[in-house]
């Protein structure tokens, strides 16, 4: 018998090659006045804006330079209260949408975003809905636009944390990959494997359902032939198209499933050192696999057996030389070598600082979904092979 699952998504989904040019139809059953959320280079967004004129819907825009920090939404809420948004609609990678997001749900929401915030807030749930959101990525990696949370830099802190809410799902998530053949090759590298771990993190988590399992597994066979293919040839259509819908699977999975200590680690680490989050799951992931795997394998029950079943299956799917656990550690670590990850010392990260890291690691969200529990000592291993 299966145990009790949920699933919930974006409102609606629309895929496919030039569907940007339906934005327009959709942003007018939520008003006339849009803020438009980008990243650091708002001329990227110049055919949305034109279709919004074009429509005579009015609209500001937001430029998010990098990843969103908590003072980056306060800025944007500032800024839609006073242009009177009705909507917004956030284009461009996971930062812009995840500052997007945000935005939407705090213009509505009274009160110091602390009240909403986990780990470092009271985490206390929204009070009001958002306002409607369309999420447009430009990138094939985080999934953002079918998630319920964004995740904002509390400097302070120096962690990553998160604003969650089932409320904060896009209305409309409009995927067109034709967005995505301008990536340079380290952004189709970093963004692809972050989309690839958060494929594989839900597909063996504590939580997996069978709608994320099916996900997860089409996600996965689809980003081991397509990842290398986009980083190789960027206006490679078929192989952004597969990237693109990998993203929206892990996106769809993690948010009904959760992820683990990948994403437990990669929460402290962008927190602290100025590195991007796609990069860091990518120079972690093989590596916490292995962890994991060797501590299923000590664990030695029905439980330890079913998972690592899991890894196994995985290792089918990245085509690995043999059908066994170890051996999709091998094919992801051989895909990161592939695509040229750098290791954690080469983004900056310190190895004094692994203890504060192992400690805000283990306090994660992230962390409570990972398949199995790893000791500190597990953790700081992690970091050392990574290193």
């Amino acid at each position: 018998m299966l145990d009790r699952f949920e699933f919930i998504t974006a409102g609606r989904i629309l895929f496919g090659a030039n569907t940007l040019r339906e934005v327009p139809n959709h942003a007018k059953a939520f008003g006339v006045r849009a803020l438009v959320v980008t990243g650091s280079d708002p001329s990227r967004a110049a055919p949305l804006y034109e279709l919004l004129h074009t429509a005579q819907i009015a609209y500001a825009v937001f430029a998010v330079a990098g990843e969103p920090k908590i003072e980056t939404a306060f800025d944007g809420v500032a800024q839609a209260r006073a242009f009177a948004a009705e909507m917004i609609i956030g284009i461009g990678g996971g930062g812009a949408l995840d500052a997007a997001k945000a935005i939407a749900a705090l213009a509505t929401n009274a009160g110091d975003l602390m009240d909403y915030l986990e780990v470092v807030g009271k985490g206390l749930p929204l009070a009001h809905a958002p306002l409607p959101y369309i999420a447009i990525p430009t990138t094939a990696g985080t999934g953002s636009e079918a998630t319920r949370n964004a995740v904002l830099t509390a400097e302070a802190q120096r962690v990553k944390v998160s604003l969650r809410s089932p409320l904060m799902l896009p209305r409309l998530a409009l995927i067109d990959p034709t967005l995505m053949h301008s990536l340079p090759p380290s952004v189709t590298a970093s963004s692809g494997l972050d989309a690839l771990t958060q494929l594989i993190e839900p597909f063996v988590c504590r939580r997996a359902n069978p709608i994320t399992d099916a996900l997860c597994r089409e996600g996965i066979t689809n980003a081991a032939w397509a990842l290398p293919r986009a980083y190789a040839d960027g206006s490679d259509a078929e192989a952004r198209e597969a990237m693109a819908y990998a993203s929206l699977f892990g996106g769809m999975a993690l948010a009904n499933a959760g992820l683990g200590a990948v994403h437990g680690f990669a929460a402290p680490i962008g927190g602290m050192f100025a590195a991007g989050h796609g990069v860091i799951c990518a120079s972690l992931l093989p590596h916490v696999m292995a962890a994991n795997v060797r501590a299923l394998r000590a664990q030695n029950d029905s439980y330890a057996y079913d998972r690592l079943m899991r890894f196994e299956e995985i290792a089918l799917l990245l085509d690995a030389e043999s059908p066994e656990a170890e051996a999709a550690v091998a094919a992801v670590s051989a895909l990161c070598a592939r695509l040229n990850i750098p290791r954690l010392s080469a983004l900056g990260v310190q190895r004094a600082a692994f203890a504060e890291i192992v400690q805000k690691a283990q306090a994660s969200n992230s962390m409570k979904a990972n398949p199995v529990t790893l000791s500190d000592a597990d953790l700081h291993a992690i970091l050392e092979a990574a290193w």
